[in-house]
């Protein structure tokens, strides 16, 4: 079994380790981590990463889309440090080898129904027809991005998360480079001549699509935008037969797993110096991630989850 290579110079980058109730944090401890992120490759090959030396300065490590399987042998190859698994989640791909016609049959007959439910009702929305429009070149991913940004600062990924899609110079100009060499596509989706919703996919070696930035307007939240822009997008991306697999990239998904032809069982964990601050703050976030599942299972078996989802709805 061979090792996944890791930066040749680690560095240490600060790491929040959230003390969280579904979508609130109460507190945040900061560890100065190196991330090792495994690619959809790498997890797949089922092999330890490589733990280079740590910095002075750095508490640990993060590893991310990890096979859950390999987590004992990578704490033993570190050197027993402490670990914490943030997250645990299934990285879904699809393989564009299938065709696009194996790969629509293979939905589920409610997901298909559902999704030509969904685009008939927009393309009525819209005179008839869907308008989805692709970008590639430069100069289209530059009118690209200003549609988009505007959707962006409409999402929770941007209210919520800071996580919308990016207006920095080195953005900026990295989306400029990667459509020069080919390596991006683009999607808008417009409803009624309303921008609707983005999808932004660069294109990594081994011909493999990224799922890297995605939103919707939430003005149009009863419409599904999202999951008919990503049919589109698949479409097209089937039909250019230029690539390997689309990767949903980390963390779960209704609209991934429904997408998906394959995934792999994966972590983000933590590896933190064995130090007593460390210990101390390992085992308050454990005690405390344990205390909130607990609570969650009383409150759904008293039935009470689904009250509390209908007062938030209004």
């Amino acid at each position: 079994m061979s090792d996944v290579a890791a930066e040749a110079a680690p560095q240490a980058r600060p790491t929040s380790l959230k003390f969280e109730i579904g979508a609130r944090t109460l507190m945040a401890v900061q560890r100065f981590l190196v991330r090792i992120p495994l690619s959809l490759d790498q997890a797949r090959a089922d092999r330890l990463p490589v733990l280079a030396p740590l910095p002075r300065d750095a508490h640990g490590y993060v590893v991310t889309s990890l096979p859950e399987h390999l987590v004992p042998a990578l704490v033993k190859a570190s050197g027993d440090m402490l670990p914490f698994v943030r997250q645990r989640y299934t990285r879904y791909f699809t393989d564009f080898g299938i065709g696009f016609d194996a790969w629509w049959n293979g939905l589920s007959s409610n997901a298909r129904q559902g999704i030509k439910r969904k685009a008939k009702k927009i393309a009525g929305e819209s005179g008839g027809e869907l308008d989805v429009r692709a970008f590639r070149a430069p100069h289209e991913l530059e009118a690209f991005h200003d549609v988009a940004r505007r959707i962006s600062l409409r999402t929770y990924q941007e209210r919520l998360l800071g996580s919308g899609l990016p207006d920095s110079p080195e953005f900026l100009a990295t989306m400029l480079a990667q459509g020069a060499a080919g390596q991006v596509r683009a999607w808008l989706l417009y409803i009624a001549g309303e921008p609707a919703a983005y999808l932004y996919c660069p294109v990594i070696e081994g011909g493999v699509v990224l799922y890297s930035h995605v939103g919707h307007d939430p003005a149009f939240n009863d419409l599904s935008p999202g999951a008919v822009l990503q049919l589109e997008a698949m479409r097209d991306l089937f039909e250019e037969g230029s690539f390997s697999r689309f990767d949903f990239t980390e963390g779960e998904g209704q609209h991934k797993r429904q997408f998906a032809t394959g995934g792999v069982e994966c972590v983000d964990l933590f590896l933190l110096r064995p130090s007593l601050a460390n210990r101390v703050t390992m085992a308050a976030l454990g005690g405390f991630n344990r205390a909130v599942a607990g609570a969650k299972t009383l409150v759904n078996k008293a039935g009470l989850g689904k009250f509390a989802k209908k007062v938030r709805r209004g």
